[in-house]
């Protein structure tokens, strides 16, 4: 079963500057590649590869891998959709595999190619990441989101046997109480509900005001309450998992509204 482990890169300020100019000339190269396979109508990985490649590594200055992998990244958005030239963000994800990026588990870092050269950068990731990182296979994508780095990477998890269950926990979504399972024990959302009216207000303050700082406020007041109801809904989620568990019953979403 294919699974994504998510650890956030801790670069220093110049290893920040070397990963934001990497995505930038990255992405100006699929560009590139971009205006290349719409010209020749050429689509393929192989052909549109020995169409652009030397001028391309002359022009950009990226390592041989590195224009394979924007090569990929253009063919791959062509395989969406032929029906305009494809574009790419500025600051969009890299797609790394492993001769470009290697990981150390143990140092908790990971070897990276950048524009300046290969950058040792340490990473944070909690016990259930570097649980999936053990069975790391395949690609990672680097990613830019909302002014910090991340490392998106495939792992390779076997599925687990099929359990014999002995009934089944069902559970109704609601609003007051998050969830309620069919043994008559709630899960209350009162944390969750209690903050949105204030965040609310907030909300309609800021956007009142309209100034640079009030924006900026109310993105982080947006990632925020987004954490914040993450983290009440898997703490529910798991304690629902446990139970069903502990009584050897499988879990069943049921319509609160028949």
């Amino acid at each position: 079963m294919k699974l994504t482990a998510k650890v956030k890169l801790l670069p220093t300020p110049e290893q920040r500057a070397y990963l934001l100019d990497t995505l930038r000339r990255f992405n100006a190269t699929c560009n590139y590649i971009s205006d290349v396979a719409w010209e020749t109508q050429t689509f393929k990985q192989i052909p549109l590869h020995h169409l652009h490649y030397h001028a391309t590594k002359e022009r950009f200055g990226l390592s041989s891998q590195m224009v394979v992998r924007a090569n990929a990244k253009v063919v791959d958005a062509y395989k969406l959709d032929r029906k305009a030239k494809r574009s790419f963000r500025e600051l969009g994800a890299i797609t790394y595999d492993d001769r470009i990026l290697s990981w150390n588990l143990t140092a908790s870092r990971v070897s990276i190619w950048t524009v300046a050269g290969r950058q040792s950068i340490p990473f944070a990731a909690g016990e259930y990441q570097r649980k999936l990182l053990q069975t790391r296979q395949g690609e990672t994508d680097l990613a830019y989101v909302r002014g910090e780095f991340y490392l998106f990477a495939t792992v390779n998890v076997e599925e687990p046997d099929p359990v014999e269950v002995e009934g089944v926990l069902g559970v109704d979504l609601g609003i007051v109480h998050i969830a309620t399972d069919s043994d008559g024990e709630a899960y209350s959302g009162r944390r969750l509900n209690s903050v949105r009216p204030r965040h609310r207000r907030l909300r309609r303050k800021l956007q009142r005001k309209g100034t640079k700082g009030a924006k900026r406020r109310l993105r982080k007041l947006s990632g925020k309450e987004r954490r914040f109801a993450h983290d009440v809904n898997h703490t529910i989620s798991k304690r629902i998992v446990e139970k069903a568990q502990r009584t050897n019953r499988a879990i069943a979403l049921e319509d609160g509204q028949g």
